[in-house]
């Protein structure tokens, strides 16, 4: 049984049936038996056309489920004006799932878990392991979206910056349980580029690839993490770095320049660095100025402070981290890192460790623990 293949056709199956008029919890549930008869069935009898068999089983499913609630007149109706089955444009009705499981009305996280649940074909075991709760948990979350979404009518034009949010969400999660959710991501926003041509979702793809490259250089062997400038580059994947870079470029040419399109600019400078020396600071702060003006957002006027403080001093990082809430997650960190950069290590190391008491994850606190060591013992020597 080729469960990639199932995992594959579950979102244009799940969209046909919603696009033909059935509620999305009723239709999850069809495409859900559908998916258990395939496993069944498939081994002894593979199908010639597997996504119009799905199809085909999956609109039986449903319309055995609404004769069996006859009380409910529209679904009735339905059953009187079965459409034949078989295949649908997947590019258009898969696009339309997006957009449902990006609705607005859905909390960012119930709109990953439902994007994992109906596009990515993931099973609710496999969410809640790669998110760390109970199986319970994720079930309700993902029952409350279902319910959500329910009677949501795709008859108007989707938000496509809502979709990549919810996409980006995914691809920050990393992975753990036994589903590595950059990995999907990625595989999720490559579907959604083949079904859209917009500068932005290869703009998202692009900055994905261009992450991922460098995942391997990103811990060492005992699990720490390295920062960029001493990461071994001879680590990272060229193959998906060229990839990014291709993808970018073609983006960029088209001249609608998005958020997403400026992070991949400033993640491909990084990459293109053959050491982190010869990084080219300037240009990347130019890249910030853009993205603040796109966004005008906190966080990335902080990481801009530190590119400032790569291109023309510490101090004038410092100057530009200044100007910022100095509540803001990681300015601590920055200030410490700027801090040592010009030179002032007690200051860095109190710094550090202060950071270190605000990490949010365990790795990032081991990380400016041993920073801040490191400055005290430097400066008992």
């Amino acid at each position: 049984m080729d469960e990639a293949l199932l995992r594959s056709l579950t979102p244009s199956v799940l969209a046909v049936l919603v696009r033909r008029g059935a509620d999305f919890a009723a239709a999850e549930d069809a495409v859900q038996d559908a998916l258990v008869e395939a496993v069944r069935v498939w081994p002894a009898d593979p199908p010639r056309d597997a996504k119009g068999w799905l199809i085909t089983t999956a609109w039986r499913k449903f319309i055995d489920q609404a004769r069996s609630e006859a009380a409910r007149r529209r679904r009735e109706d339905l059953v009187d004006e079965q459409p034949e089955p078989g295949p649908a444009p997947s590019a258009d009705d898969t696009l339309q799932l997006y957009f449902l499981c990006a609705h607005p009305s859905l909390t960012p996280s119930s709109a990953v878990a439902l994007t994992l649940r109906a596009v990515g074909g993931l099973t609710t075991r496999q969410i809640a392991q790669a998110y760390l709760v109970p199986e319970a948990t994720m079930a309700q979350r993902i029952s409350r979206a279902k319910r959500t979404v329910s009677g949501v009518r795709l008859d108007r034009p989707g938000d496509v910056a809502t979709v990549l949010r919810v996409l980006y969400l995914v691809f920050n999660e990393g992975y753990g349980g036994d589903v590595d959710l950059a990995a999907e991501a990625i595989r999720l926003t490559r579907q959604l580029a083949a079904a859209i041509d917009h500068p932005e979702v290869a703009g998202l793809l692009a900055l994905m690839l261009l992450h991922h490259a460098r995942r391997a250089g990103r811990t060492a062997p005992d699990g720490s993490l390295v920062p960029l400038a001493e990461q071994d580059r001879t680590r990272w994947d060229t193959r998906l770095i060229a990839e990014g870079v291709a993808i970018l470029q073609v983006a960029l040419s088209r001249d609608r320049l998005g958020e997403f399109q400026a992070q991949a600019a400033i993640a491909a400078l990084h990459a293109d660095a053959p050491a982190a020396e010869e990084t080219d600071w300037v240009q990347i702060v130019e890249w910030y100025d853009e993205l603040a003006r796109l966004t005008d957002n906190p966080v990335v006027r902080l990481n801009r402070a530190v590119a400032v403080g790569e291109a023309d001093g510490p101090r004038a990082g410092l100057a530009a981290l200044a100007e910022l809430d100095a509540s803001l997650p990681r300015h601590t960190a920055v200030a410490a890192h700027l801090h040592e950069r010009d030179g002032d290590l007690a200051t860095a190391a109190r710094l550090y460790a202060e950071a270190a008491h605000k990490a949010p994850t365990l790795a990032e606190r081991q990380h400016l623990t041993r920073q801040a060591a490191r400055l005290n013992a430097h400066r008992r020597h």
